[in-house]
C-alpha cells in the first residue's frame, strides 16, 4: 500500500513556499524558495529541492541543497536572499533556474546537467549588447519553453490605482527606490510603468535578451477583468493544450489567480481565483471569515498522470516568514475555466485519508477561533491558534475557547472513537518567539480587528466537542476539566460517525488554551 499524501505535503519541518511544480522523466519536481522554521524575513535558506514519483505523491525524496545563496557573484557574503525561482528545459537539454536577488533588480540564470541539480551560476539576463537587462522591475521571474521559444516573464505592482500622477504618490516612490534600487528619475522615465507584469524573449544561450519585455496586462486595472484582483507578484506560465495561464499572486495576497489568453504575450483576460491559502471567495467566503490566517501564497498548476493540481503554500508560527507547500486537485474545464477550489488536508492523495490509525494535528486545513489575522509580513506577538514547534516536536498552540480544527476529509469505516494528543498550555511549554518582531502598518486594523473579544469573567469547563457535515450537533463531546496536564496525554472521544467520506472539526472549549499533538482513529 502507497504512503498517503496529505498536506503540508513535504516534511512538516521543511518550509519551501512559491513552489513550482514540473515533471521531467517520471518525477514532479518542487522548485521554491526556502524560508527557515522562526524566520524573520521572507526566503532565508540556500534552494533546496524535492521530488516525487508522479504515480506516488505521498513519497517524497530530499534533493538536497540545489543551489547556495553564496553562488551569485553579487551575493558573496550570503546577506542577500534567494527570491522565488523558476525552471525551464533549455534546447541543449540543460536546465536553466531563473531567480531574483532581494536587493538588485535583475534576473540571474543558474544551469545544472539534472534538474535535481546542483546548479551553477552561468551569468545575468543580459541586453543584445551585453549590458545588464534592468527594464521594469526584475522580481519572481517565471520562464517558459515554449515550443522552442524561451520566453520570459517578471516584474511586481505595488500601486494598482489609477496614478495619473506617480511622482506625486511620495509611497510607491519610496518603495520603489528603497527596495529596488531605481532612481526616482529611472522611474519617472517609463512612458508607461515601471510597474506590472512584463514578458521578454530569450536566445537560445538563456541569458541574451532577442524581444524587448512588455506588459501583458494591464498595469492600470481600473475598468478592467483585473480590478478586483489586481496582479502583484508570483509570475508564472503555464501552457494547457494551445491556450496560455498566467498565474499570479494578487494584492489581496492570499489568493493564486489566474489569466488566459491564445497568445503568450499579449491578450490576457482575467480567469478567477484558483485558491486562496484562507478559502476567502470559495463559496462566497468573506475575508473576515477566513478559515485560517492568511497571508502571501505563490504557486502555479501542473498535470499528474491524468489529474491537474494547484500547488500553493500555508503560513505557519503566526507569521509570514514560515511558509510550507501545499496542494489541491483542480479542474479545468472544457472551456478552460478553474473553479475555485477549498484548501483540505488531502492535497495530493487519491481521495481521503483513511480515518484509522494516527495523523500529526498540524495538517488540519482549518484552524481559527473565528477573528484570524492576515500575514502581509508580520511576525505577530498576540495570541490566536497557530502551527508551531518546539525542538522536534509539530503541534498546534494557543487553542482557546471557541478554536476549530477542521479535516478534510476521512474516509471513515466504523469508527467509535476520535483521539487528541493535547496538553494544557502554560509559561514552561508555550512556545515564544524571541526573534526581530516586524509588524507591518498595514495590519494595524487587522490586529485591533482580532483583539476585540470579550469575555464574561466566568470559568468555562474544558471540553472537545466533534462534528463532521452539520456544525450545529456534536457527534461527539467529552469533559476535559480533570483530564488536562502540562504533559502530553491521549484522550479518546466517543463519537457516532456514519461510514463514508466526511469533513472532522475539532472544536474546543475552555478557559485554559490547550495544545495539540496528534489526531488518532479507532
Amino acid at each position: 500500500m502507497k504512503k498517503q499524501a496529505f498536506n503540508p505535503y513535504l516534511p512538516s519541518w521543511e518550509y519551501v513556499p512559491d513552489g513550482e511544480p514540473y515533471v521531467f522523466g517520471d518525477r514532479v519536481y518542487v522548485y521554491g524558495s526556502h524560508d527557515y522554521y522562526n524566520g524573520y524575513v521572507f526566503c532565508m535558506g540556500d534552494y533546496v529541492g524535492w521530488s516525487a514519483p508522479v504515480d506516488d505523491l505521498g513519497n517524497w525524496r530530499y534533493e538536497g541543497v540545489i543551489y547556495e545563496k553564496t553562488a551569485d557573484p553579487l551575493n558573496k557574503d550570503g546577506k542577500m536572499c534567494l527570491y522565488a525561482p523558476d525552471i525551464t528545459m533549455g534546447p541543449d537539454g540543460r536546465y536553466y533556474l531563473y531567480y531574483v536577488l532581494d536587493k538588485v533588480s535583475l534576473v540571474s540564470v543558474a544551469v545544472s546537467d539534472s534538474p535535481a541539480g546542483p546548479f551553477e551560476f552561468l551569468d545575468y539576463v543580459r541586453n543584445a549588447d551585453g549590458t545588464l537587462m534592468m527594464r521594469y522591475i526584475c522580481f519572481d521571474p517565471a520562464v517558459i519553453n515554449d515550443n522552442g521559444t524561451i520566453r520570459l516573464y517578471y516584474g511586481t505592482q505595488y500601486s494598482y490605482e489609477e496614478d495619473t500622477d506617480i511622482a506625486a504618490n511620495e509611497e510607491t516612490m519610496q518603495i520603489e527606490t528603497e527596495m529596488f534600487g531605481r532612481t526616482r528619475e529611472e522611474i519617472l522615465s517609463y512612458p508607461d510603468s515601471i510597474m506590472g507584469p512584463v514578458t521578454l524573449v530569450l536566445e537560445d544561450d538563456m541569458v541574451t535578451v532577442k524581444e524587448a519585455p512588455h506588459h501583458i496586462i494591464p498595469y492600470r486595472v481600473k475598468g478592467t477583468g483585473f480590478e478586483e484582483h489586481p496582479f502583484f507578484e508570483g509570475s508564472s506560465m503555464r501552457k494547457v493544450g494551445e491556450k496560455y495561464y498566467f498565474i499570479y499572486s494578487s494584492w489581496l495576497n492570499h489568493e493564486l489567480c489566474y489569466a488566459t489568453s491564445d497568445y503568450p504575450d499579449r491578450d490576457f483576460v482575467f480567469g478567477g481565483t484558483i485558491v486562496s491559502n484562507g478559502d476567502v471567495g470559495y463559496q462566497g467566503r468573506t475575508a473576515a471569515d477566513r478559515v485560517n490566517m492568511t497571508g502571501t501564497t505563490h504557486g502555479s498548476i501542473v498535470e499528474l498522470e491524468g489529474q491537474w493540481y494547484v500547488f500553493y503554500h500555508r503560513l505557519t508560527h503566526k507569521s509570514d516568514y514560515s511558509r510550507q507547500s501545499c496542494a489541491e486537485k483542480i479542474a479545468i474545464r472544457e472551456d478552460g475555466s478553474i473553479p475555485q477550489v477549498e484548501i483540505t488536508s488531502c492535497g495530493l492523495n487519491d481521495g481521503p485519508l483513511r480515518a484509522e490509525g494516527t495523523y500529526p494535528a498540524v495538517i488540519c486545513c482549518n484552524l481559527t477561533n473565528g477573528h484570524m489575522p492576515t500575514g502581509s509580513n508580520s511576525i505577530y506577538t498576540m495570541l490566536f491558534p497557530n502551527v508551531t514547534h518546539h525542538e522536534d516536536e509539530r503541534f498546534l498552540a494557543e487553542i482557546e475557547n471557541g478554536t476549530t480544527i477542521g479535516y478534510k476529509y476521512f474516509d471513515f469505516k466504523g469508527v467509535t472513537q476520535v483521539g487528541i494528543t493535547i496538553r494544557k498550555e502554560t509559561e514552561h511549554n508555550r512556545v515564544v518567539y524571541e526573534g526581530p518582531v516586524r509588524l507591518d502598518e498595514r495590519c494595524d486594523e487587522e490586529v485591533e480587528r482580532c483583539q476585540e473579544k470579550t469575555s464574561c469573567g466566568r470559568h468555562i469547563p474544558a471540553a472537545i466537542e466533534v462534528y463532521v457535515e452539520d456544525q450545529s450537533v456534536p457527534v461527539g463531546r467529552l469533559a476535559l476539566e480533570d483530564k488536562l496536564e502540562e504533559g502530553w496525554s491521549q484522550i479518546f472521544v466517543p463519537v457516532a460517525i456514519p461510514d463514508g467520506t466526511h469533513p472532522l472539526y475539532l472544536v474546543y472549549r475552555g478557559s485554559d488554551r490547550i495544545q495539540m499533538k496528534e489526531l488518532s482513529f479507532r
